[in-house]
C-alpha cells in the first residue's frame, strides 16, 4: 500500500512543500506508484522519513542526514555522541544565560538601583527569586511598611548595599557556626543571632517588631525562595531554615511585654 504526498504530511506532521524539498534533494524519495501513474510513498519511504525527521529533531543538516543514512552502522552511532556533546554544552551555555536573565530580572523587581555588574559583584550568591517577589508584592501591595522598605532600598547606593551584604554575610557566618556547634535554637546565643537579623532588617529596610519578625521567620520555613535571601543554597543545612525560625520565635517570646504587635510586614 502507498501513501500521496498529502496523506503523508498529515499524519507525519510535515508540510508538502518540505517533502518536496526532501524529493529534490535527494534525501526522501517517493518509491511506489499508483495505476494512474502517481507517486507513492511505501512502507520503507516512511521508515526513512522517521529516520530523518528523529535527525532533523536533534539539529543535524540534511546532508549529514544523508551521510548518516548511506551507512548507518558507521555513522550514526558517533555522529549521535557528537551531537550528544553539543546539545549538552548549548543546555549548559543556554541555562547560564537564562541564570543571567532571571537573576537580572528578579534583582530589578527589588528596586535596587545598580547596574548589572554592580548588582553581581555585590549580591554574589544571594539570589531574588522573581515568582517569590511578585507573590510578596501581591500579597503585601497594601503594607505601608513593604513599601518604605522597597522605597529604602532603592535609595541604597552601592556601597550601602555592599555593606549591607558584609553584614549580613558576617551574621551569616555567626549563625552557621552557632548552628553547626550544636547550640539550642531557644538558646541565648541562637535568640541573639536573631536579634541581630531583626536589626538589620530595621537598620536597611523597614521598622521590624518582633512579631513581624516571626512572620517573616515562618516563611523561612514554609518557602524555600525566602530563606535563599538570608542563605543561599550552597550555605544551607538540613533544618537550617527551621532552627533559624525557632530562634526567632524564642527572641520573640523574650521580648513580649504583654502587648500586641502592629500588623505589618516589611
Amino acid at each position: 500500500m502507498g501513501y500521496s504526498v498529502g496523506q503523508v504530511s498529515a499524519f507525519a506532521g510535515v508540510t508538502v512543500r518540505t517533502l518536496h524539498h526532501y524529493d529534490k534533494a535527494g534525501l526522501l524519495s517517493p518509491s511506489d506508484r499508483s495505476r494512474a501513474g502517481y507517486r507513492l510513498y511505501g512502507e520503507a519511504d516512511l521508515v526513512r522519513l522517521q529516520q530523518i525527521l528523529f535527525y532533523r529533531e536533534l539539529g543535524f543538516p540534511l546532508d549529514e542526514i544523508a551521510t548518516i543514512l548511506e551507512d548507518p552502522q558507521v555513522n550514526a552511532l558517533e555522529r549521535l555522541r557528537d551531537r550528544q556533546r553539543q546539545l549538552t554544552e548549548e543546555i549548559a551555555r543556554l541555562q547560564r544565560l537564562a541564570e543571567v536573565a532571571e537573576r537580572a530580572i528578579e534583582v530589578q523587581r527589588t528596586g535596587v538601583s545598580l547596574t548589572p555588574q554592580e548588582r553581581f559583584e555585590v549580591f554574589c550568591e544571594v539570589a531574588f527569586d522573581l515568582s517569590y517577589a511578585t507573590e510578596a508584592e501581591l500579597k503585601w501591595a497594601g503594607s505601608e511598611g513593604r513599601r518604605g522598605a522597597m522605597a529604602r532600598a532603592a535609595a541604597h547606593t552601592k556601597e550601602d548595599w555592599r555593606r549591607l551584604m558584609e553584614e549580613a554575610a558576617a551574621w551569616r557566618a555567626e549563625l552557621l557556626a552557632a548552628f553547626d556547634d550544636g547550640e539550642p535554637g531557644d538558646g541565648g546565643r541562637a535568640m541573639d543571632l536573631a536579634e541581630e537579623h531583626r536589626l538589620h532588617i530595621a537598620r536597611w529596610f523597614t521598622a521590624c517588631p518582633p512579631a513581624m519578625h516571626v512572620r517573616i521567620a515562618d516563611d523561612f520555613v514554609a518557602d524555600p525562595r525566602a530563606f535563599a535571601l538570608v542563605v543561599p543554597p550552597s550555605q544551607q543545612r538540613p533544618g537550617l531554615a527551621a532552627y533559624l525560625c525557632r530562634a526567632v520565635h524564642a527572641n520573640a517570646a523574650r521580648h513580649a511585654d504583654g502587648g500586641p504587635e502592629p500588623e505589618e510586614h516589611p
